[in-house]
C-alpha cells in the first residue's frame, strides 16, 4: 500500500492506494460504498502489461480526510493527486458507477492526461429518481449505524444485481452474500452517497477528448438507460457495449465485466507496447 495527500475543500487527506504491475498505466476507481479491493480480480489480468493504479477515495478503505462533505471535485482531485504520486503522466482510466462519474470528471479536466475513458454504470445528471434512491440508501445507512442493523446491506442485490443471479442463487446463498457485504461496507458511504445526489456533468462532457467506452448493464435498475444514451451523444467519439447483468456487475458477473474492460484498454493500446512489457523479464 503506498499513501500520498492532498487538500481538498473540507481539509487534508492521506490517500492509499495500490500500484501493481507494469506497462501503460490504468486508475481503477470504485464505486459508492466499495473501495480498491474491488478491483482484485481485474488487477490480477492487468498487471502483466499494465501498471494497475487502484485508490481508495475519501470515505473508503484506508483512506483517512477530514470527515465532512466531499465533492465530486474533491474526488477527482484525489485521483489526479494518487496519478501525481505513482508517477503516471498519463494513463487509463476505469470506474464503476460514482467512480465512472469521477472518472469522467478527470478526463474532462485534465484531458491531456487520460490516454481513454471506461465508464460502467455512468450517469449526466442525478434525476429526482435517482436522487430519490440516494435519499434512500443514506436513511438505511444512518438507521444501521445508530440500530447495528445491516438493512442497506440487504438491500443492495436487490438494487443492484439482474436476473440471472436471482435465478442461479438459492436464499441461503443470498444471505452469504448479504453478510458479506455488511463486511465491507465502507464506512464513509453515506458522505460518498451524497456525492452522488450531486452529480451534473452536462457542461464537463463536451470536454473529454479520450476515446471512450460507455458500458452499461442491460439490467440496470439505478441508471435509466436514457442517462447512457445522453452519455453517448455527449461524449465526442464515444463506443457502447453492455454487459448481461445489474448495476453491481464487478460483483454479479466478473467475467464478462472484465473481459469487456481489457478488450477495451487492449483496443487502446498499441499492441508494441503490449508486447515489449510482456517481453520484459
Amino acid at each position: 500500500m503506498h499513501t500520498t495527500t492532498v487538500r481538498l475543500s473540507g481539509g487534508p487527506a492521506t490517500l492509499a492506494y495500490d500500484r501493481t504491475g507494469t506497462g501503460p498505466a490504468v486508475i481503477l476507481v470504485h464505486g459508492t460504498a466499495a473501495g480498491r479491493a474491488q478491483w482484485t480480480g481485474l488487477t490480477a489480468e492487468l498487471a502483466d502489461r499494465y501498471t494497475v493504479v487502484a485508490l481508495d477515495y475519501s470515505g473508503s478503505g484506508d483512506t483517512v480526510d477530514h470527515g465532512g462533505p466531499l465533492t465530486l471535485a474533491d474526488l477527482a482531485a484525489e485521483v489526479r493527486a494518487v496519478a501525481d504520486h505513482a508517477g503516471l503522466d498519463r494513463f487509463h482510466l476505469v470506474g464503476h458507477s460514482l467512480g465512472a462519474v469521477i472518472a469522467a470528471y478527470v478526463a474532462a479536466t485534465a484531458p491531456e492526461r487520460a490516454l481513454s475513458l471506461l465508464m460502467h454504470a455512468g450517469w449526466v445528471r442525478t434525476d429526482t429518481r435517482m436522487d430519490a434512491e440516494f435519499r434512500y440508501w443514506i436513511s438505511l445507512l444512518h438507521n444501521d449505524a445508530r440500530y447495528n442493523t445491516n438493512s442497506f446491506a440487504q438491500m443492495l442485490p436487490l438494487m443492484a444485481f439482474g436476473p440471472l443471479y436471482w435465478k442461479q442463487v438459492e436464499a441461503e446463498e443470498n444471505i452469504a452474500v448479504v453478510n458479506q457485504l455488511t463486511s465491507v461496507i465502507a464506512p464513509g458511504a453515506d458522505r460518498q452517497t451524497e456525492v452522488d445526489r450531486s452529480v451534473d456533468l452536462t457542461d464537463m462532457l463536451g470536454r473529454i477528448t479520450a476515446p471512450t467506452l460507455v458500458l452499461a448493464s442491460a439490467h440496470d435498475r439505478l441508471v435509466p438507460a436514457e442517462q447512457q444514451q445522453q452519455l453517448i451523444a455527449s461524449i465526442t467519439n464515444a463506443q457502447y457495449a453492455e454487459v448481461d447483468a445489474g448495476h453491481g456487475a464487478p460483483g454479479e458477473d466478473p467475467d464478462g465485466f472484465h473481459a469487456k474492460i481489457i478488450g477495451f484498454l487492449d483496443s487502446r493500446t498499441p499492441h508494441c507496447e503490449l508486447a515489449t512489457e510482456q517481453a520484459e523479464p
